[in-house]
């Protein structure tokens, strides 16, 4: 029997089909770009209708050779904070704001006027991010207040794409612990935030955890799709990808897991998120974990962005395999080498390259890249531990920049604590295929189901060079 996974990102749409072994038998995957908005070009949005037209034609062609008659669960999972104001017949009444647009970003300055960032944060646990769900629904009560005042519903992607299948409307819990309108004591929509914003409690759907099934899929839908044989399969709630690509990874309570991508994000599963202001000015937040319950305090930054433009930059036309063999010989410190990892023009500080003089080399600056991200790390983990109330024994990693064995290296050199590798590629997709066949009750439980899929890693020990990382700071 298999669990179609529909798995939306940014840059592509995908549907997987895996076994009740986590053996994943089919995959298929288009790209994914926002439009520009009608009022300005600089503005992003998502055509959610022609999001779910492709991730029909990759669940065909993901089954292409399968008895799609095996299909006996369908989940869904998407980035975090994104939805739209629908009918009640669940017509988008605007496009779905993308979390790239800059059009929040004057609204985030401005939210005191409604209630304080400090309150916010209290009551949400949800660092002040310009693409919070929160200040999209600002942006439209202040800009199309029409739209609001006859909004039926507000439905996050996972849950647009999930009613176009079953006709149903629904709020996956993990979506609504992005969108820094929820209380993370009471795992609910927050009165007082609504009540401030002037939001009614009826515009979201009601909740539905991880794993509760959200309907059937109707005979229209499955035909639309172009798959018949999917009429009367159960959809079964996931959501917010970075939940479930944590628990796919097999991290457990307070076992923190660095997803390694564009954006560096860690996260842990915890009972307990103490953040303070201090921490909310780090990049902080809590969303939600997949886990009723349980909560995942983190931090994010730009990573693999930067190592990207180090390769545009410096390494126009190579391969990561010619710059990771340039960078081997260079030795810990870069030959006072630095970077200040600042790039974003969004920030408050700017990035830097120090200590170029003549003899230093393109590797590095790369090098030096790797090095500043992984220091970072450090930093951002010991704030991650003091927030969760624990004390790390390993890392586990995943994501594209865990398959660059150099940094790996580093990384657990200069932790000072083994960084395991997950071996599983698609931890997202099989974290939500978990929680869908524990739905469909193939197991009993999500954790039952991951013990049947099986997590394997590679383990990177601190080594040799863990000596030379402490000389050179301190």
């Amino acid at each position: 029997m298999y669990s179609l996974c529909l798995d939306c990102g940014a840059t592509n749409v995908r549907a997987m089909v895996v076994d009740e072994k986590g053996v994943i038998a089919g995959k298929a995957s288009q790209p994914n770009a926002t439009l520009p908005g009608e009022e300005n070009p600089e503005f992003h949005v998502w055509d959610a209708d022609r999001i779910f037209n492709q991730l029909s034609e990759c669940a065909v062609q993901a089954l292409q050779g399968l008895p799609a008659e095996q299909v006996k669960v369908v989940t869904i999972t998407t980035f975090g904070v994104d939805g739209a104001l629908t009918d009640a017949e669940s017509n988008l009444l605007y496009p779905v704001i993308s979390w790239k647009c800059p059009r929040t970003a004057e609204v985030m300055k401005h939210i005191g006027k409604y209630i304080s960032q400090e309150e916010l944060n209290r009551i949400s646990g949800v660092g002040a991010f310009a693409f919070n769900t929160i200040y999209k629904l600002v942006w439209l009560k202040e800009n199309r207040p029409d739209l609001l005042e006859k909004a039926h519903a507000w439905l996050f992607i996972s849950n647009i794409l999930a009613c176009k299948l079953t006709g149903i409307m629904a709020t996956d819990r993990t979506m609504a612990g992005t969108s820094q309108l929820t209380d993370m004591e009471t795992g609910d929509f927050s009165p007082l935030i609504l009540n401030r914003l002037g939001l009614r409690r009826d515009l979201f759907p009601p909740m539905v955890d991880a794993g509760e099934t959200i309907g059937l899929v109707t005979p229209e839908a499955a035909a639309g799709m172009g798959l018949p044989a999917l009429a009367g399969v159960p959809v079964i709630s996931a959501g917010h990808d970075t939940q479930f690509a944590i628990f796919g990874s097999g991290a457990d309570r307070d076992q923190p897991v660095l997803s390694s991508g564009t954006w560096e994000i860690l996260m842990v599963r915890s009972t307990q998120a103490h953040l303070a202001p201090e921490d909310y000015a780090d990049g902080a937040t809590a969303e939600f974990d997949a886990e009723p319950g349980l909560l995942n305090p983190g931090l994010q930054w730009l990573g693999s962005g930067i190592i990207e433009w180090v390769k545009s930059a410096c390494f126009r036309g190579e391969t990561y395999d010619v710059m990771d063999a340039e960078a081997e010989v260079i030795p810990p410190g870069c030959d006072g080498v630095t970077m200040v990892p600042d790039f974003l023009a969004s920030g408050e500080g700017k990035g830097s390259i120090n200590g170029l003089v003549l003899g230093r080399t393109r590797a590095h600056i790369y090098r030096a890249a790797m090095e500043a991200l992984t220091w970072r790390l450090k930093s951002r983990l010991a704030r991650l531990e003091s927030v969760g109330g624990f004390k790390s024994g390993f890392l586990i990693l995943v994501g594209g920049g865990a398959r660059n064995m150099i940094w790996t290296q580093m990384r657990a050199d200069i932790l000072q604590i083994p960084v395991k590798v997950s071996e599983v590629s698609e931890s997202t997709v099989l974290g939500a295929s978990m929680f869908a066949f524990a739905g469909a009750g193939v197991y009993s439980t999500p954790e039952q189901a991951r013990d049947a899929f099986g997590i394997t890693y590679r383990t990177f020990l601190p080594g040799p060079q863990k000596a030379a990382y402490e000389k050179l700071n301190h």
